[in-house]
């Protein structure tokens, strides 16, 4: 397994431009809560409690998370139960009315995002490593932490790597190259 360092390396290289950032921390909250919809309508029981594979695949994510960094892990339990909270009424809605929801979050969350990258002139991480789905999430959580001034050597670790690794991709210093 990669560490967090390395995963979230890779994904700053491809969001260096401040509108695209700005598009993720909305495009993928909105297309996580998207996804939790449908999650959402798969249900079983477990010990007389309604189980969601909504709650299911956050789950296993968060324990991913937790693994990767704990700090971030925790914030982002807070995160994905705020997201889950507040799906979970459309998925537990008339189907037609979580569908639609369904619809326009999902898609309105790539507009978002591909939108982010056309600024950014470069095609999104997931492109050429779709596991960067998963680290989406946790390098926006990181973002918030940096912002606050939290883990320092972290930031600039990634903010290093990802120097490096862009400019193995294009070929010169990506510091010289306008954003």
């Amino acid at each position: 397994m990669k560490t967090l360092e390395e995963q979230m390396a890779f994904y700053a290289a491809y969001h260096q431009d401040r509108r695209n950032k700005a598009t993720h921390f909305v495009g993928v909250p909105v297309i996580i809560a998207s996804l939790m919809i449908p999650l959402g309508w798969l249900r079983w029981e477990l010990g007389g409690t309604s189980v969601s594979a909504a709650l299911a695949v956050s789950a296993v994510l968060l324990a991913y998370y937790l693994v990767l960094d704990l700090p971030l892990g925790l914030a982002m339990c807070a995160a994905f139960a705020l997201l889950l909270w507040a799906t979970e009424p459309l998925a537990q809605a008339p189907l037609a009315t979580g569908v639609a929801w369904f619809l326009v979050l999902f898609i309105g969350g790539w507009i978002l995002q591909l939108l982010g990258h056309v600024w950014e002139g470069r095609r999104p991480a997931l492109v050429d490593n779709l596991f960067q789905i998963f680290v989406a999430p946790i390098f926006l959580m990181a973002e918030v932490f940096f912002a606050l001034g939290y883990k320092p050597d972290l930031r600039r670790a990634v903010e290093e790597r990802a120097r490096d690794l862009k400019k193995q991709k294009t070929g010169s210093d990506p510091r010289l190259t306008p954003v």
